[in-house]
């Protein structure tokens, strides 16, 4: 009787048996980290190459590499021991990122950098390698890109007086009115538009009416955010 086995030692063998209770070397962490690292640094290349924002983070691009090592270390902890995986879910569950990512190419990079993370940690180096060769080169390909017809806001101050003078001058222009706003007298309105190539000559002929106090003209993604 005292050789009868409990359910849980059951449970316990097998998952011995099936190795889910196995152990990293120390020369398959360095490898890992090493390659993680390597291919973490070709996205931080990518990004610094291809931002088009206002304000380059590099905090922000720092934080990838980082973040692919981290995911990296975790997905070898979880692949070597099923109880600290089933505590890692645990503890990951209840972490809440509350930062807003405004921008959708840094969403897909803090993608690639977990993608990339967890396959290095599985010792799917091969596959990190080559996708992430592929994902770097379409994504230098298409940020290349630059559509001829170009999006502008164009924000103008102007005094009543010279509202048609300004609304005869912007006739030649296919724009949309986003904003307009009247406070004692003077008029701020915004319009979005597209310059093809890269004539702006006519912002100095809206800028010559009388009435018109000033002009400025920024580039525009879609989002005021930007």
């Amino acid at each position: 009787m005292d050789n009868a086995l409990s359910f849980q030692d059951i449970i316990k063998k097998s998952l011995l048996k099936s190795g889910l209770f196995g152990t990293v070397d120390l020369y398959s962490i360095l490898i890992g980290i090493l390659i993680t690292f390597v291919i973490a640094m070709f996205i931080f290349y990518i990004y610094k190459k291809t931002y088009s924002g206002v304000i380059y983070n590099h905090t922000y691009n720092v934080s990838l590499v980082l973040m692919a090592i981290i995911t990296s270390m975790i997905i070898m902890t979880i692949s070597s021991n099923i109880v600290l995986s089933l505590g890692m879910v645990g503890a990951l569950s209840i972490v809440r990122f509350r930062t807003a990512v405004k921008d959708p190419m840094d969403i897909v990079f803090m993608f690639w950098a977990i993608a990339l993370g967890i396959t290095t940690g599985a010792k799917l180096y091969t596959i990190a390698a080559v996708t992430s060769l592929f994902i770097g080169g379409i994504t230098v390909l298409l940020m290349k890109y630059k559509n001829t017809n170009n999006r502008f806001l164009l924000i103008i101050h102007y005094e009543s007086a010279a509202k048609d003078n300004l609304f005869s001058n912007l006739g030649k222009l296919d724009y949309k009115i986003k904003s307009k706003t009247i406070n004692r007298g003077i008029t701020e309105l915004t319009l979005e538009f597209k310059v093809i190539g890269e004539d702006t000559s006519f912002l100095e002929d809206i800028s010559e009416i009388n009435g018109v106090i000033d002009t400025s003209l920024i580039s525009y993604n879609g989002s005021f955010s930007e």
